[in-house]
């Protein structure tokens, strides 16, 4: 029995946790003697997915899903999973993710776990590790039952190149109204940004700025970085950035590879939010500020001093190296 991948898109193009997800689903399925299919939709390119080992692809073409539909999105996995008859789903943890998949859930009755952040330690039974306690733990987890669905915490397992030949077939499924009983009436998205969910990179800000005048810090680091940009709660509170740009355990998680946060003291709930990351870096004037404790690297400093010399540093390097 398969292992069967779904790969997330938007606008027709793969999102970073696809070929992420694709490669944790082939590796899981050599490991199990069985192939990977993924199921993507309205992908342009998806035969994009065999460079990840992914040699047969469903791409279901529905109008209904370009915007994104948690019912809608779990009815077409559960008809995959029936056409495949696959033993393990992984999909990303990523916010509509996890909302479309825990209704998968509920329709199949099967085990669930998202946050995953490597291989299962057996497969025999399925036993796998995951985040927990707001990302100051693991967990090992023993998912009984088929199918067993697994969510993959972005960043954490990496993409693995290894090409094959993907076959791409159509794939269509029936829907009843009730997939479509919740419809979105607007989607308010930055443009001409990387986005928090995909980022390697996040600069985010606090109160330490001062003012939304001073977000020109935030931005042009960011811009050196290639980054994401992000804020703290109190900051869109004050409307200094827009909410969606709110990271944290209120917000938006961070799951990056590398973390900047500026002018952020801490507080508990932003550093659960944020734990994920794998190197985190604090700059701020208080060399009491709790992020301290948290964070990988410190620079005690006034944000308006460093920032400028870090840019300017940074700028330098990559002059130097190409």
């Amino acid at each position: 029995m398969p292992v069967l991948v779904y790969t997330e898109s938007e606008k027709g193009n793969f999102k970073k946790s696809a070929f992420e997800v694709a490669s944790y689903a082939s590796e899981l399925a050599k490991s199990m003697g069985t192939e990977a299919i993924a199921l993507s939709i309205n992908a342009e390119n998806p035969s994009e997915l065999g460079a990840y080992g992914i040699s047969r692809v469903l791409n279901a073409a529905e109008p209904r899903l370009a915007e994104f539909n948690a019912r809608g999105t779990a009815s077409l996995l559960r008809q995959a999973v029936s056409e495949t008859g696959a033993r393990v789903v992984v999909t990303s943890s990523s916010t509509d993710t996890k909302y479309a998949t825990s209704i998968l859930a509920g329709m199949l009755k099967a085990g669930y776990v998202n946050n995953v952040v490597s291989l299962p330690e057996t497969t025999e039974p399925l036993v796998v590790k995951r985040t927990a306690f707001s990302n100051k733990g693991f967990a090992y987890t023993e998912l009984k039952g088929e199918p067993a669905i697994i969510g993959v915490s972005n960043n954490a397992f990496g993409t693995l190149e290894n090409s094959v030949e993907s076959q791409v077939e159509a794939f269509s499924a029936t829907f009843s109204d009730s997939d479509f009983g919740v419809k979105s009436i607007a989607v308010d998205k930055a443009s001409d940004k990387v986005t928090i969910a995909d980022a390697d990179v996040v600069v985010s800000g606090g109160r330490g700025l001062k003012g939304p005048e001073n977000w020109n810090l935030i931005e042009d680091l960011a811009e050196v970085l290639g980054a994401a940009t992000a804020c703290s709660k109190p900051v869109s509170d004050l409307g200094w950035r827009p909410h969606s740009e709110h990271v944290g355990q209120t917000g938006k998680p961070v799951a990056s590879n590398l973390y900047i946060a500026i002018g952020i003291s801490g507080a508990i709930q932003h550093l659960a939010g944020v734990n994920a990351s794998k190197t985190k870096v604090v700059i701020n004037t208080d060399p009491e500020a709790p992020f301290f404790k948290a964070a990988d690297y410190g620079i005690v400093g006034d944000a308006f001093e460093v920032v400028p010399e870090l840019i300017e540093k940074l700028k330098e390097f990559k002059a130097q190296n190409g």
